[in-house]
This record gives structure tokens, sequence and C-alpha cells, in this order.
């Protein structure tokens, strides 16, 4: 019992407090590449995850926003096929969730895209990434790094200054 309870002490503190999945790269089961889209070809994050500005979740565009273009450009590529597939046979694609936020807290991306804080801060530089990865952790102590250096009020003039404290940084901001 003894060794038990070590074995779980040094596991747990060898994990840290807030496990993390950053790094997480999971295979998907249409190859995508924002290098491409995002990158190369410069199409806004909205374009695709247009749930962002409206609300809490950015969310996986539906395929048909894929074959906006894709019905005119590379319909014959074979991932473009597995789309247009699961479009005629009314398949969701099975995407993996890349970006896992801890349950007991809440992120709205409409707020942070109202603030003008653009994808990449949490994201990473995705328009240069073939296959996405979790690029932050998306533990607490991340988050309160920035939101401590955004603690001036929206309309106020000049770069935000680091605070100690401020609105941003209560528990119930995240926490519900």
């Amino acid at each position: 019992m003894l060794r038990t309870m070590a074995a779980t002490a040094v596991l747990g503190l060898s994990l840290g407090c807030e496990p993390t999945n950053q790094g997480y790269q999971p295979s998907q089961p249409i190859v995508y590449s924002h290098a491409v889209h995002a990158g190369d070809l410069q199409i806004p994050c909205q374009y695709c995850h247009f749930g962002a500005e409206r609300g809490r979740f950015a969310g996986i565009p539906p395929a048909s926003v894929c074959m906006n273009c894709h019905r005119q450009v590379r319909q014959d590529h074979p991932e473009v096929v597995k789309v247009a597939r699961a479009i005629e046979t009314n398949q969701p694609i099975p995407w993996v969730r890349v970006n896992w936020f801890p349950d007991h807290a809440t992120f709205d991306h409409s707020v942070h895209i109202a603030a003008d804080i653009e994808c990449q801060t949490c994201h990473g530089a995705v328009e240069s990434m073939g296959r996405v990865r979790q690029e932050a952790s998306l533990t607490m102590g991340w988050c309160l790094n920035c939101h401590r250096s955004l603690g001036k009020l929206p309309g106020t003039v000049g770069a935000p200054e680091p605070v100690a404290a401020n609105r941003l940084t209560d528990c119930a901001v995240c926490h519900h």
C-alpha cells in the first residue's frame, strides 16, 4: 500500500499539477494542410472557423466550406474526393480534436476575437503547420500570464501594461 501511494505521488509530481496536451498532433481522417490553405493561400482563419466570431467554439468547418473552392479547384485530389464523398453520403468527417481546454474552465473564442487577440496567440503559427498540433499548454498559469498582460480596459489608449491583478484575473471570468 505504501509503495502504491509513493508511486502515485512520484507520478503526480512528474506530471505536474495541470496535465497538458501541448504538442499533441493527431493524424486526421483527411490530410489537410493549414500551411497550404492559411499559409500559402492566406485564407483567413474565420473563413473556415466562422463560429469563432459568434460564440464559444470556433468549430470544425462543415465539409461544404471546403467545397466552396474545391468544386472548381483540384476536385480530383484524393483528399478532396474524400470530402466530396462525405457530402454525397451525408456522413460527417470524423475529425480528431486537437486543442483541449480543461472541462472545469470555460473559454469563449468570440470574446478573444472581439479583443483583437490573434488566433496564433493560443494556436501558434498554424499557417505554417502541415498537420496541426496543440501549441500552447492551455494551463491556468499560461492563460493567467496572458490575462495579466491585458490589464487595461477596452477603449483605453496605449499598450496594455502588465498588472498583478485585474478584472481578467478574477476566477469567475473562466470558472463558472
